[in-house]
């Protein structure tokens, strides 16, 4: 059965501080934070992880680790995200064989969240919708439209990602996308809250 929450926050280099940005999330009852950190010490990333949890826990904000099962593991997250370059979803599951466990997939194309039906994930992201510097390694930008045509497309939850923020989120949510991703629009801000605040705001008036 496909979710519609609204806001599913990445935090990266958050300027508050990843421990502040996950209280701000779970104040603002966020349904997904994903963990994501490049190019840092896997010491560094899991004590971060350990930190997200017990912040998570018991909460209604389900907590993802993106790319690293091993830390998704050993912080016992809510789920792991990959991307299509990442170990295999089935492998994940044989290796985090826990009922409850949630797996997403990055798609970047109608044909890659086609083929995501073979391996079930939980959730898919589709994009980038919009160009975004905060990944190196992005595929096109899909644009508003063809992202909706995706999203509504798919039997499966699926989440815009890219690029979106508060002057382009009414357009996606015009275009039928009922669940987005963001990393700037709140790593960015010196108060997460009010930036959090701002997206469910927005969300809420055009979908309620």
């Amino acid at each position: 059965m496909k979710e519609n929450f609204g806001l599913y926050l990445i935090l990266t280099k958050p300027v508050a501080g990843y421990e502040e940005c996950a209280r701000a999330a779970v104040d603002c009852g966020v349904r997904y934070l994903q963990l994501r950190i490049k190019n840092t010490p896997p010491d560094v990333v899991l004590e971060t992880a350990y930190a997200i949890r017990a912040i998570t826990r018991g909460t209604a904000t389900r907590f993802i680790v993106n790319d690293d099962l091993a830390v998704a593991i050993e912080a016992d997250a809510d789920g792991i995200h990959l991307g299509q370059g990442d170990m295999p979803i089935e492998d994940a599951r044989k290796q985090w064989d826990i009922p409850g466990k949630l797996f997403g997939l990055s798609t970047h194309s109608a044909e890659q969240a086609l083929y995501a039906l073979e391996c079930s994930p939980d959730y898919i992201g589709v994009g980038p919708v919009f160009p975004t510097p905060t990944k190196a390694d992005t595929a096109p930008a899909l644009g508003s439209e063809e992202t909706g045509l995706i999203v509504k497309a798919s039997p499966l939850t699926a989440v815009a990602i890219g690029g979106i923020d508060a002057t382009n989120l009414p357009a996606l949510l015009d275009a039928g996308i009922g669940n987005f991703c963001v990393v700037r629009a709140v790593n960015a801000a010196a108060d997460p809250a009010a930036a959090i605040h701002i997206l469910q705001k927005i969300w809420s008036d055009h979908v309620f």
